[in-house]
């Protein structure tokens, strides 16, 4: 075994992979290479670090040096100060991190500190392509203890002692899932793994798949043993090539040491997985869209009941959980249902992975205790509103989900109180808007993605959606009334409780949310024609301050449709009914003499 002084990180997670992340680590080993240390470095590509807004990331230890925004160029400098030097490169250190005289621990940081990673305990960790680095981080010894010292009842007690609920939107206790498909008598049953995210803005299980993609295949196997299944399959999205990619190694390594196949650890357990591609439907994120998929139907939902426990894939008794669902499996084994219990709040256990975006500071991937506030998310670890702007909404959820005021920001995140407010915990999207966000273009936004994913099995989903697009149409176009908002509401209401699956029955959410919260600046499209946040185009107005117009008729040139004349030297003046509100006018403008409101 090869002993290395400094081990560098270099996060492999989509996002720094897209800003070359993987041409920064081989930068790395060909300047290693270059001063002779290649035998005292270890280059390791990982998982998702979760401090997207600061990618490409790359971590050196052992003094945990953070450095943020690294660049292909930068390699050749902190190769030579830091780790032949010994000097690390400030500049280039997360500013948090800098402290006179040492650099501080990611855990003294903001962004870090009120974090506890469960779920993505190994994300950032180790490298994904390598099983003995799981096994060091105590892989496969949950898989171990229950085929070797426990009862497939007592796996299902522990779970259920944990009161881990289901992570992908639902809630339902897992345990008790576990347990009504275990006493469904079939003489064949699958574990599914649903990694179908497709929540705009959410990344969660993409990054658990591609940081840590052991882990759900550990706790699979695990779930086979409780339940008495020998297969599995994991669904998941083909535009995750990176997921997938690094789920294919895990399970060709899993089989090579005899961790899936026949006869596991010696036992006469037997148990194995296998990927399926989705195409990218959202509704196949819903359990019998999904089992339709898998069995090559269209992804569309059935009635319920009966449930997957009692009849799911092909017919048989089927568990389905979602990719985080699964990775707080093992260490929930390992460590035992009370210890997971002993965190969050009464009613929901343990912690909740959220993607963070939108108009927030720290952009990433972060894991937090059940019950911690709104408040605490966005300010503290999210490092609050850019540019001075202030807080305006939070959309937890999804699609699925609400829209969140400033009111709400010391609401603690649980499921039944987000639930009660309107909105949803869902998967795990939290996206944030300042001042600057229209929340009727949100909701239209959210409402056009819904009717676009619906499959069109039922009436409510298919046509309902539609007609509330249609309305809010018109109204971002000014052409609303007040009668439109009435319609809304109630046909929001009508879908909510007619439609077949959780897709059209959440679907509304986002518009009754915004309705309920932000029903002035509804009005204010209707009423007065005008969009507060200065959003909706059809509602702007593009006006010349005279007092600031200098005459050099830049604007009149750019404009596409001759909508602006003047004479040289004298103000310039813009037709309202030739403008089409292009904006092309204020971008040229040098003197900011343009506005539009």
């Amino acid at each position: 075994m090869a002993f290395y002084r400094s081990q560098v990180l270099v996060c492999g997670g989509t996002g720094c992979t897209s800003s070359d992340s993987m041409k920064i680590l081989e930068k790395f080993k060909e300047e290693v290479k270059k001063h002779n240390i290649e035998n005292e470095i270890e280059i390791v590509r990982t998982g998702c670090f979760g401090l997207c807004e600061l990618g490409p990331v790359v971590i050196v230890y052992p003094e945990g040096a953070f450095y943020s925004r690294v660049k292909v160029e930068d390699v050749e400098e902190i190769v030579a100060e830091h780790l032949v030097k010994g000097r690390p490169v400030t500049r280039l250190l997360y500013t948090e991190t800098v402290e006179e005289g040492r650099i501080k621990s990611l855990n003294e940081t903001g962004f870090y500190k009120k974090q506890e990673r469960i779920a993505l305990r190994n994300c950032g960790v180790i490298d994904p392509e390598n099983i003995d680095e799981y096994i060091a981080f105590d892989g496969y010894k949950a898989l171990a203890k229950v085929l070797t010292t426990m009862t497939p009842e007592q796996v299902i007690e522990e779970v259920k002692k944990s009161g881990l609920r289901g992570r992908g939107g639902g809630g339902f206790p897992t345990g008790l899932k576990w347990e009504l498909t275990a006493k469904s008598k079939a003489d064949q049953k699958y574990v599914v793994c649903n990694a179908d995210e497709g929540d705009p803005g959410a990344f969660m299980d993409r990054s658990i798949l591609e940081g840590d993609p052991h882990s759900v295949l550990e706790a699979m196997a695990i779930a086979g043993y409780a339940i008495g299944a020998n297969q599995g399959y994991i669904y998941v999205r083909a535009e995750y090539p990176i997921a997938v990619q690094r789920l294919k190694v895990a399970i060709k390594q899993a089989r090579e040491y005899g961790l899936l196949g026949k006869n596991i650890f010696g036992t006469d357990f037997s148990f194995d997985i296998e990927i399926r591609l989705g195409a990218g439907a959202f509704v196949c994120g819903e359990e019998t869209a999904l089992m339709n998929s898998i069995e090559g139907r269209r992804g569309m939902p059935n009635p319920k009941p009966p449930f997957p426990a009692q009849s799911g894939l092909w017919g048989k008794p089927t568990l389905i959980n979602n990719v985080e669902t699964y990775a707080n499996i093992p260490p929930i084994i390992v460590r035992g249902g009370e210890w997971f219990a002993s965190k969050g709040t009464e009613k929901s256990k343990g912690t909740k992975v959220f993607a963070l975006g939108g108009k927030i500071t720290n952009t990433g991937l972060v894991e937090v205790p059940m019950g911690i506030t709104l408040r605490e998310v966005i300010y503290e670890i999210g490092g609050g509103i850019p540019n001075g702007k202030k807080f305006k909404a939070v959309q937890t959820g999804g699609p699925s989900g609400g829209c969140l005021t400033a009111e709400h920001l010391d609401t603690p995140i649980e499921y039944d109180t987000l639930t009660a407010l309107g909105s949803m915990m869902g998967s795990g999207g939290m996206i944030v808007m300042d001042e600057d966000t229209c929340m009727v273009d949100v909701a239209r936004f959210y409402l056009d993605f819904t009717r676009d994913e619906s499959c069109g099995k039922c009436t409510p989903c298919r046509i309902g959606t539609k007609r509330m697009l249609e309305i809010l149409d018109r109204i971002v176009e000014g052409k609303g009334t007040l009668e439109d908002l009435d319609k809304l509401e109630e046909l929001g209401k009508q879908i909510k409780a007619a439609s077949l699956c959780g897709l059209g029955q959440t679907a509304p959410n986002p518009v009754l949310s915004t309705l309920k919260h932000f029903r002035d600046e509804y009005v204010a499209h209707v009423v007065d024609k005008k969009c507060p946040a200065g959003v909706c185009q059809a509602l702007l107005q593009y006006t010349i301050i005279e007092e600031k117009c200098k005459g050099c008729g830049l604007c009149a040139r750019q404009c596409p449709v001759n909508a602006i004349s003047g004479q040289v030297k004298s103000p310039f003046k813009i037709d309202q009914d030739k403008c089409i509100k292009c904006g092309a006018c204020i971008d040229k403008c040098p003197f900011k003499a343009i506005v539009k409101k």
